[in-house]
């Protein structure tokens, strides 16, 4: 039995008279730490120089903070409203301003993408690492505690836990924390209760002996971090409407957070629900004369009648936009055998003699096992009842039955009696962790236990990966996987950035991006998707995200496979370097089409006398917007399609206050905006509710009149 603990500077007073001054703590990655459990842990090693802190993690959230008096006073009510209690982690302000105790340390193996860019201590302290590689390097690194936020609740009197949001890496912890403590390590595990974590099944369901301590209190409940969901550009929209067309009906998904996974839910949706617009939208973009091979090679144009399976490291809300419209409707289940007779349609859900007749034709033995008793009753094939012993089996009636199988007769005993209705435990979606805004945890906490535990929650050594004694099991259910993610660049010769600058800072990490490439080689049917953005602009000048080549790269050329941006689909698998050049030139923004090709031709790694084809010259944004307008009119590719924090005067002023962080950019781009400013006179009544939200209506100084100018300037820009 776990102690228990109600104050956290107990809970860690204990963990160091057990441990000694030596800590290496081990906290999940977003969503999962224990915030005041950490925050304790450090401040005992500020105040006590003798104690060795090393923290081993990823992903450590802050809320948003502004850079300027403006972005503050749009910021402030705005955090305080979304982000409610949630506490901040002491250490990251250090960690940024590389003012951490010499004996304090953290390493971190991914950051929040672009955060820790100037920070020396970050970059110095990263450990590169694949996801499913990260359990392998805390136990080298000696962890000896790991604190987790958990989910707990009692039923019937017996008291449950569930590691929630991230069982990610604390379920593949979980067993090597055995044998080592088995080889004489004192390893300490303290669960830290948020009742409004959602309860997880599958790996997240955990005994209460799996922890040491645990610490309950309402004094260290907080709100969850709940990121908002941001707008969706047209950008966004093209490459998910692309993405949305190479998923294959009756395959496996993977996405990932953020507007591109927002944009590639939407237009799966709109495929599912209004698959006629769905097209047109695809005719207006000419996709068919632009990449219509790649559409009817890799996916399909019509609705997903066997639906989808998600199999995701991340399981983000749009999963469960998915269930609802429809489309994450293709179950899995734990045998190898019925879910291949499943899939190959030779038998339903319904489960009847034929179901026993299929499996043993398919090479299910004929002299049942207490395994395979146990695999067939878990998948719902035997009934729920039954009960085996000895080599025999016992039905819910009392009847006693050979568990050989080998002659009719035996079969037909045990379909009369013994077989369930339907099969069972099938699973929609498994995940790894979750991070999303506050209705998706509500929607999960709300949803019927039988309903969430199609939801189930897993290890990345299971889910980021073949390798394991259940390896067939993995590929029967991966069928037709689409393994969609992102990436900042791409080279011409198919290289993917995704993690990195040439100078080798670090933006983010790879995560499991490696790890989903490479399974899409391995599986038969499936396929990498990287989604790049063709262009960015920052300070007034706009980029290609296609290059000749980089100074680093994510994933390399001989793991190209299919590349998307907002102007099509680059299919590279099995290409040659000159075809992957002119698939890539394609999709490449036409501003800068021209100079990659002169680059290649130079390189030799394209024929001289190569053009780009004309249907692929007018790769242009206005382009784009011309393909939505008419659909924008219809009521589709709204800015926020599942909703947002933000009010509507937020929505106008976060787009007024980007348009003036662009155009103050630099000296003379400030001065002339100020200049233009100040030309207006009196400010509109209109304007009023949007400089009163950020406290500008009434200006008390000149600098506030100032501001008030500028903002009111780009208001009238966006409101007309």
């Amino acid at each position: 039995m776990p102690q228990l603990f109600d104050d956290v500077g107990e809970c860690v007073e204990t963990t160091l008279r057990r441990l000694g001054g030596r800590i290496v703590l081990a906290l999940p990655l977003a969503l999962g730490k224990p915030v005041p459990l950490a925050n304790e842990f450090y401040r005992r090693a500020l105040k006590d120089p003798s104690i060795d802190l090393r923290i081993f993690t990823a992903l450590s959230l802050r809320k948003p903070r502004a850079a300027s008096d403006l972005e503050r006073r749009f910021l402030e009510p705005f955090v305080a409203r979304v982000f409610g209690s949630y506490p901040e982690l002491d250490y990251v302000d250090a960690v940024r301003t590389g003012k951490l105790p010499p004996n304090v340390q953290v390493i971190e193996f991914f950051f929040e993408p672009g955060a820790y860019l100037e920070s020396p201590y970050a970059q110095q302290h990263y450990l590169s690492a694949n996801y499913t590689h990260v359990a392998r390097e805390v136990l080298a690194r000696g962890v000896n505690v790991i604190g987790q936020l958990i989910a707990k609740r009692v039923v019937e009197g017996r008291t449950e836990f569930s590691l929630s949001c991230n069982p990610d890496l604390t379920a593949d912890l979980l067993p090597e924390f055995a044998r080592e403590r088995s080889a004489g390590r004192d390893i300490v595990a303290i669960g830290e209760v948020n009742r409004q974590l959602p309860f997880m099944f599958g790996a997240a369901h955990v005994s209460e002996t799996v922890f040491d301590y645990l610490l309950e209190h309402p004094r260290y409940e907080f709100d969850l971090f709940s990121p908002p969901n941001l707008a969706l550009s047209t950008v966004d929209y093209l490459i998910g409407l692309y993405a949305s067309a190479t998923v294959r009906d009756g395959g496996t998904l993977q996405l990932g957070i953020g507007e591109l996974g927002d944009a590639i839910v939407y237009c799966l949706q709109l495929r599912q629900q209004q698959n006629a617009a769905w097209r047109r939208v695809l005719e207006d973009c000419r996709a068919s004369s632009r990449c219509g091979a790649e559409i009817d090679t890799l996916g399909g144009r019509g609705l997903f009648e066997k639906g989808l399976y998600g199999c995701s490291e991340m399981f983000v809300d749009g999963f469960l936009d998915l269930y609802r419209s429809g489309v994450l409707k293709r179950r899995v289940y734990p045998h190898v055998l019925v879910q291949r007779l499943l899939d190959a349609g030779q038998i339903g859900e319904r489960v009847g003699a034929a179901t026993l007749d299929a499996l043993l034709a398919a090479g299910l033995p004929p002299h049942i096992s207490a395994a395979d008793f146990e695999g067939l009753q878990n998948c719902g094939v035997l009934h729920a009842d039954c009960r085996y012993s000895h080599g025999q089996i016992r039905t819910p009636r009392g009847d006693v039955l050979s568990a050989d199988l080998s002659t009719p007769e035996a079969r037909a005993r045990l379909a009369a009696n013994g077989l369930g209705t339907h099969l069972r435990n099938g699973t929609l979606l498994h995940g790894g962790f979750f991070l999303g805004p506050k209705g998706f945890y509500a929607a999960l906490r709300e949803m019927p236990e039988a309903e969430r535990r199609q939801f189930l929650m897993s290890g990345v050594g299971f889910i980021n990966q073949l390798y394991g004694e259940d390896q067939a099991l993995r590929i029967e259910q991966r069928r037709d996987a689409r393994f969609i993610n992102t990436a900042m660049m791409m080279t011409i010769l198919g290289a993917a950035v995704s993690d990195g600058l040439a100078d080798g800072r670090v933006v983010s990490g790879v995560g499991g991006q490696y790890n989903f490439v490479s399974m899409a080689h391995a599986l038969p049917g499936a396929h990498s998707i990287l989604c790049v953005r063709a262009t960015r602009t920052k300070a007034g000048r706009t980029t290609s995200n296609i290059v000749f080549n980089y100074g680093t790269t994510t994933i390399p050329r001989h793991l190209r496979d299919v590349v998307i941006t907002e102007y099509g689909i680059a299919q590279l698998r099995g290409k040659t370097d000159s075809e992957t050049v002119a698939a890539l030139l394609n999709i490449t923004g036409s501003r800068f089409q021209d100079e990659l090709l002169r680059a290649a031709k130079a390189a030799g790694k394209i024929a001289h006398d190569y053009r780009i084809p004309e249907a692929h010259r007018h790769n242009t944004p206005a382009t784009l917007e011309r393909a939505l307008a008419t659909h924008r009119r219809a009521g589709l590719f709204s800015e926020f399609p599942f909703g947002t924090d933000f009010t509507t005067e937020e929505i106008v002023l976060a787009k007024a206050l980007r348009r003036l962080k662009e155009r103050t950019s630099s000296l003379s781009r400030k001065a002339a905006t100020i200049a233009e400013s100040l030309v207006h006179g009196r400010t509109p009544v209109k304007l009023r509710p949007y400089l009163e939200r950020l406290q500008l209506d009434r200006p008390r100084s000149a600098q506030e009149w100032l501001l008030r100018q500028l903002v009111a300037n780009e208001l009238r820009h966006e409101l007309g």
